[in-house]
């Protein structure tokens, strides 16, 4: 630490033009650092605006491919797929994750051919496809089994690995499903597929529009703390990321991300390995209420929420505002 003081030292002589603050801002934000989540749904041509997710709609097929050229042509790299499953293919034991012509591993093809320089981020959980809205399967007593729905959240990784995915990003928070979903992809020959663990994900209350796009708000049978982390633990969250390291996850995610800052920098910290942040549908709808209530710029509230998730550690996030970033981004 330097010894100058005032006047001698003045801090804001690099911050009294564009150019300066320009030169020497400490992070970047750029299009490239941006995943994009969307939502598919059946039918053909179809837009389905989410009524708590203003300006975030569900897509068919077809239009997905839309929003992958989209995509491309703003410099976003990655999209993120969820689907919202019809529901007489919702079951009990969410068997439609293990049909290779679901809607999930339909638009992956669709992407991968029409698009095929975008990556595809694939959700790897059971909760778009059971009747009861949980990860995994449950017993009698409504608890989630851990070991019965590892072993098909391997099998749903392989069918969403062999329909093109690029990244798989198991989200159910099951103990053990990073080290045998590895161990799978390996084993048939996908040894370029990434793992993406959701490695501290946490049971928030900021879910709750993500769960009205996928269709499982209103059939979810109790709550999921049995399997997702108190959002009071920190030193749990670096166990998870350490065990999902060892199991052979290439990158590690925090979910929530804003009201998470401290888990991102201190798994970045620890680790020193890429880490991803979801800024989840709870942390969009609040900057689209503030800005419809006039109580904030929406574009500056975007670009300084996002630069804090880099800033505090994160190789890339997770948004749903992704395009509009990219778009003032390229300005």
């Amino acid at each position: 630490m330097h010894n100058a003081s005032y006047p001698a030292l003045r801090l804001r002589r690099t911050r009294a033009s564009a150019w300066s603050r320009a030169l020497h801002a400490e992070t970047a934000l750029t299009p490239a650092d941006l995943i994009w989540p969307l939502f598919v749904v059946e039918a053909e041509g179809i837009e389905q605006p989410i009524a708590t997710m203003p300006g975030v709609s569900r897509w068919s097929v077809d239009r997905i491919v839309d929003r992958a050229r989209e995509a491309r042509d703003l410099g976003i790299p990655c999209l993120a797929l969820f689907p919202n499953t019809p529901e007489p293919l919702r079951t009990d034991d969410g068997g439609e994750a293990l049909n290779p012509d679901n809607l999930m591993c339909r638009a992956t093809r669709a992407i991968k051919d029409a698009v095929p320089e975008i990556g595809v981020l694939t959700d790897v959980a059971l909760d778009p496809y059971t009747a009861h809205g949980h990860d995994g399967l449950i017993d009698a007593a409504g608890y989630v089994l851990n070991d019965e729905t590892k072993d098909v959240l391997v099998q749903q990784a392989l069918n969403q690995a062999r329909a093109g995915a690029d990244i798989i990003a198991p989200s159910d928070m099951m103990d053990g499903r990073v080290a045998a979903i590895r161990e799978a992809l390996e084993g048939e020959g996908f040894a370029n597929v990434q793992i993406m663990s959701y490695a501290a994900k946490y049971a928030s209350a900021f879910y709750g529009p993500f769960r009205d796009a996928v269709g499982s708000r209103g059939r979810l049978q109790g709550d999921k703390k049995t399997y997702q982390m108190n959002p009071a633990n920190a030193e749990e969250a670096l166990r998870e990321v350490a065990l999902d390291l060892a199991e052979g996850a290439d990158t590690v995610m925090v979910k929530p991300g804003l009201p998470y800052l401290d888990i991102i920098r201190r798994v970045k910290e620890r680790f020193e390995v890429p880490v991803f942040a979801y800024a989840v549908s709870g942390e969009y709808a609040m900057i689209e209420a503030a800005a419809a209530a006039g109580a904030g710029d929406r574009d500056a509230l975007v670009l300084e929420s996002l630069m804090s998730l880099k800033r505090a550690g994160c190789s890339g996030v997770l948004t749903y505002h992704a395009p509009l970033a990219a778009r003032l981004l390229a300005r």
